[in-house]
């Protein structure tokens, strides 16, 4: 039997109990907002130490969790160091996740398995890569039994609100500088750029009125559809920039929540919305947020009465290839093609990712994980998120000898 052939054998020998630490995952929910993610933390971390692992919690204090707009947070680190000589490398995967909403046909935090695929809230999105990443650790350990370098694992819970309290502030506070990060993605391609993201609050003023006098009143409603059309033409107008990354098609715009007024019978006084602007790798985002700026406060002026408040929510920068990734890039594709039976390309991707917060410290990553080839196949942040078990089980042999060889 072949070296990878036998890692191949481990995990299949383990899988039962790598889908049960899934499911067990899966069912400790982890909505965000609000954003209560300690629990999770704490039954992962159990887990874990039923595994033999040494997990270090890292709780985030509570005054900075509240003051981000969540309720708990606590971060885990689990260190595997195996000699001197070579790289550390970290593998992250997130546990926070959007609410479940509405359409389910499967309970969101059941970790049902029904026709070899697990339905559950997180199961792509990424619970998943917490069992992948921590089942390929223990296939390495058992079978590949390294000499030199690390591994650590950072399961962390605040990617939905940008990753600045998860491994944004393990950087910050020096609790960990890896030579080199695989984050959690999916299975058919190997991620190496991402688009940026801003997002920002926009609060439209006007002068609430009695609705069979609202000419004494100024409405605030009004003057937010007018920003909002000049919005959605510069949206029109991103369609015409096109990014050179493959994977990466072009700018645009979403407004994705809206609010206001106090009742059917009143001229509404105040409208808010929030939008999501992403970028691409060439933009810069300053010129970007000042665009944007421009354009709302050049349509609220053209509306008599109306004044506007700008708040920025989220700046996430797009991540861009590091010199230095193509080892990861390389054991990855390898092993893919070898595991999957088809070439694996490295591609850019529309979505904003934590990776981009190591990238920042200099750290090379690439985003590969358990997953199907589409975020619209795995129904992530939709109804019936689900995972093909046999994705699962090619990811973590994938990554078990891409650590192999990446620590030969």
């Amino acid at each position: 039997m072949t070296h990878y052939a036998a890692l191949d054998a481990w995990i299949d020998q383990h899988f039962d109990e790598e889908v049960r630490f899934l499911q067990a995952l899966v069912r400790v929910p982890t909505d965000t907002p609000p954003g209560n993610n300690a629990p999770h933390a704490e039954r992962t971390a159990e887990l874990l130490n039923g595994l033999g692992f040494t997990v270090e919690k890292h709780a985030v204090p509570t005054a900075e969790v509240q003051a981000y707009g969540m309720e708990s947070i606590t971060n885990l680190i689990v260190r595997r160091p195996y000699g001197d000589g070579g790289p550390t490398i970290a593998l992250n995967a997130h546990g926070d996740v959007v609410p479940p909403g509405e359409g389910w046909t499967h309970d969101p935090y059941g970790g049902d398995v029904v026709n070899g695929t697990m339905y559950g809230r997180a199961t792509a999105v990424s619970k998943s890569d917490f069992a992948s990443f921590t089942f390929a650790v223990r296939a390495l350990e058992a079978v590949a039994r390294p000499t030199r370098g690390a591994v650590e694992l950072h399961f962390t819970y605040d990617e939905e609100f940008g990753g600045e309290l998860g491994p944004g502030w393990l950087l910050k506070h020096g609790l960990t500088k890896p030579d080199l990060l695989i984050a959690a993605g999916f299975s058919y391609e190997v991620v190496t750029a991402h688009n940026g993201c801003l997002q920002m609050e926009v609060t439209v003023h006007g002068k609430m009125a009695h609705a069979a006098v609202p000419h004494t009143g100024v409405d605030a409603l009004q003057g937010a559809v007018h920003i909002l059309n000049a919005l959605y033409a510069q949206n029109r107008l991103y369609q015409q920039v096109t990014s050179q990354v493959a994977g990466i098609t072009h700018p645009y715009l979403n407004v994705g929540r809206i609010e206001g007024g106090t009742n059917t019978n009143v001229v509404p006084g105040k409208v808010s919305f929030k939008l999501d602007r992403r970028m691409i790798p060439e933009e810069n985002p300053a010129e970007v947020e000042a665009t944007l700026r421009r354009v709302i406060a050049q349509a609220a002026g053209e509306c008599p009465g109306i004044s506007v408040d700008i708040r920025r929510l989220l700046l996430a920068h797009a991540m861009t290839p590091l010199p230095g990734n193509r080892p990861l890039v390389d054991a990855l594709q390898k092993h893919a093609q070898a595991v999957l039976g088809e070439p694996i390309p490295a591609v850019g991707t529309p979505l904003y990712t934590d990776v981009r917060l190591y990238a920042q410290h200099g750290i090379p990553g690439v985003i590969y994980g358990a997953g199907p080839r589409t975020v619209l196949q795995s129904h992530a942040k939709r109804a019936d998120e689900r995972l093909e078990l046999e994705d699962l089980r090619r990811a973590t042999r994938v990554i078990a000898r891409a650590l192999s060889d990446l620590l030969a």
